[in-house]
């Protein structure tokens, strides 16, 4: 499909600043990211709800399984292995990340609640019973929770999307990550 990869000196006047952002972030430009560019208004939408989901009441187990379960469902092979290496970064778990890779149940009963929670809305885009709610906050989650599983649903909906259509390629740091649905080696 040859989607156009940017570097600053490259992308679209609108996009350099937030590839400027993005290198100084990560030290590098995440191929994710060289996509979005082409459209500078994506790019910031992509980063803006980024940086607003890490500012939820998730924890770092927490927004790593809303994320994972999103890209695992999506089946986006640039993500997953790059929230693995996130996951990493964000001291997550290797029991957690490895239950998520392989759709296999969380050593957490509160995380694996969640996880249900984020596929019934992925799966049912949106819609989800009153009981199936009730179960939610039974286990220990709010109306708030809901909401920000939502935005982070957003936020994965973009990259897990964009990366199907560029057919990104994988970030040299994650290639040791690689992950295929039903075929994945342990994390070490």
């Amino acid at each position: 499909m040859n989607f156009p990869s940017h570097d600053v000196q490259s992308a679209p006047e609108g996009s350099k600043p937030l590839l400027d952002a993005s290198q100084k972030a990560f030290g590098r430009l995440p191929g994710l990211h060289k996509v979005m560019a082409e459209s500078p208004q994506v790019l910031e939408g992509y980063q803006v709800l980024h940086k607003l989901f890490t500012e939820t009441d998730f924890d770092a187990n927490e927004l790593t399984v809303v994320w994972q379960t999103i890209n695992v469902e999506h089946e986006c092979h640039y993500c997953v292995p790059a929230h693995t290496g996130i996951a990493k970064m964000m001291k997550v778990s290797d029991k957690i990340t490895q239950a998520l890779r392989n759709e296999t149940a969380l050593p957490i009963a509160k995380l694996e609640a969640l996880r249900t929670f984020t596929l019934r809305m992925l799966r049912g885009r949106g819609n989800v019973t009153e009981a199936q709610m009730q179960e939610f906050f039974a286990a220990g989650y709010s109306h708030r929770a809901v909401l920000d599983v939502i935005l982070g649903l957003a936020q994965k909906t973009m990259s897990n999307y964009i990366n199907h259509v560029a057919q990104t390629p994988l970030d040299d740091v994650v290639k040791p990550l690689v992950w295929t649905r039903g075929q994945n080696p342990v994390v070490a």
